[in-house]
């Protein structure tokens, strides 16, 4: 549903947001990337089915020859545990990759984590339906000190925010 109304994303305590990406660097090598391709999707049906695990809300980009997932987990404690849980999918499927491909340069792979305390990030959404943060925490109309980006951060009473 599109909400036509300016909104902001507030989330409690303190999160992590985790990006995690691959390349396809040589694209004739199918054999390689497709199963590579094809570990995320098994482990973001377990998180989904296993709360408790921490992830809060994934989605997935693509742009040919990248792809990159946006993770919102509870606690770096949480991602990493779930990282190397060998009864977990991602480890299996780490080492997986690292037979098959290895340093062949035939697929890149990349992460980036971003440990981000209570109250230091603001969002804004208009004529959007929920999306990123607003997915793993909540939606909230941006009224008052929200109106703008430094009241959302707490620095102004959100007057600020020009017309």
């Amino acid at each position: 549903m599109i909400e036509t109304k300016r909104m902001a994303a507030e989330i409690e305590g303190d999160f992590v947001i985790f990006l995690i990406g691959m390349r396809i660097n040589k694209w004739w090598k199918v054999g390689k990337w497709l199963p590579a391709s094809a570990a995320m999707p098994r482990m973001l049906k377990e998180l989904k089915g296993r709360p408790e695990l921490g992830l809060l809300h994934a989605r997935a980009h693509f742009n040919f020859p990248n792809a990159v997932l946006i993770q919102y987990w509870r606690s770096f404690e949480q991602l990493h545990a779930y990282a190397v849980d060998p009864s977990a999918a991602h480890l299996p499927a780490w080492r997986a990759f690292n037979r098959a491909i290895g340093s062949s340069g035939d697929v890149g792979i990349w992460h980036e984590t971003y440990l981000v305390r209570a109250g230091q990030y603001e969002a804004f959404y208009h004529n959007m339906p929920a999306f990123g943060l607003g997915l793993a925490g909540q939606l909230v109309e941006a009224t008052g000190a929200r109106k703008s980006a430094r009241g959302r951060l707490k620095l102004t009473d959100g007057a600020d925010q020009p017309s």
